[in-house]
């Protein structure tokens, strides 16, 4: 059997999909909409307090298309905590006004391909506890995107030794690398916890930057080989006033 490869393990994340029934929005009644929106934000304010305390992370974002209006992403020491913050939201009154296109489930990973050698404590290495509790960057857009790598007869990812993946990844590594100061990444591993393998979120204040970086990778054989992947989605950064505009009509 072949070697797999080691992984460090942080914060679980939660990335909450939300479409808005912009019919029955438009159509409740004024004062309805705004407690609804005075319960929503004293919540955000609520979720958003764990980054500053370094209990977990958040974030909030605008979609671009129709795949969904808003984005939610939490991140929490716990799978239980997450299970709480998604019944917060769906217990107050603008959840109401949403249905969930698609959500997904995963934990921050580090694989032993780019990471630290096992020299290093990951409970106490200050640049490792970045990375496996990391706080959401403030980039003016998000894209995120579900993948796998192939398991497709001799395309097959999990059948080469680690001496060749480790190989790949290196290669591969060195294209993200190249885009420092232009788009910062986060890796989630979801294998056994949900429908994909790994969740990829970036981060870039100019949006052509993703389409860039994505597009080069195609010809690294990592992704022209061996990489299958779901549908993107692509939003702006919403600070709380620029939620409420958003929903103010």
């Amino acid at each position: 059997m072949n070697e797999a490869v080691m992984t460090l393990d942080g914060w679980y994340a939660y990335h909450d999909f939300r479409l808005i029934d912009w019919q029955a929005w438009k159509a409740a009644e004024p004062a309805e909409r705004e407690r609804a929106l005075t319960e929503l934000r004293d919540l955000t304010v609520q979720f958003a307090a764990v980054t500053p305390e370094r209990t977990g992370s958040y974030g909030q974002y605008a979609i671009v298309g129709n795949k969904a209006d808003v984005l939610f992403i939490h991140m929490r020491p716990t799978v239980e905590e997450l299970t709480a913050v998604k019944t917060k939201f769906n217990k107050t009154r603008f959840a109401d006004f949403t249905v969930s296109p698609y959500s997904y489930f995963s934990v921050v990973e580090l694989s032993s391909y780019l990471a630290k050698g096992g020299e290093v404590d990951p409970e106490t290495d200050a640049y490792l506890q970045s990375r496996l509790k990391p706080v959401l960057p403030e980039a003016k857009h998000v894209c995120f995107y579900p993948m796998n790598k192939k398991r497709d007869g001799e395309d097959n990812w999990y059948m080469l030794s680690m001496e060749e993946r480790q190989r790949m990844m290196m290669s591969h590594g060195k294209i993200g690398r190249s885009y420092a100061g232009k788009v910062k990444q986060i890796i989630t591993g979801s294998v056994g916890l949900d429908d994909w393998e790994w969740g990829v979120t970036l981060y870039a204040d100019d949006p052509l930057q993703f389409k860039k970086l994505i597009y080069e990778m195609r010809f690294d054989e990592v992704s022209a080989r061996y990489a299958e992947f779901g549908s993107f989605f692509v939003g702006e950064r919403l600070t709380d006033d620029a939620l409420q505009q958003l929903l103010t009509i």
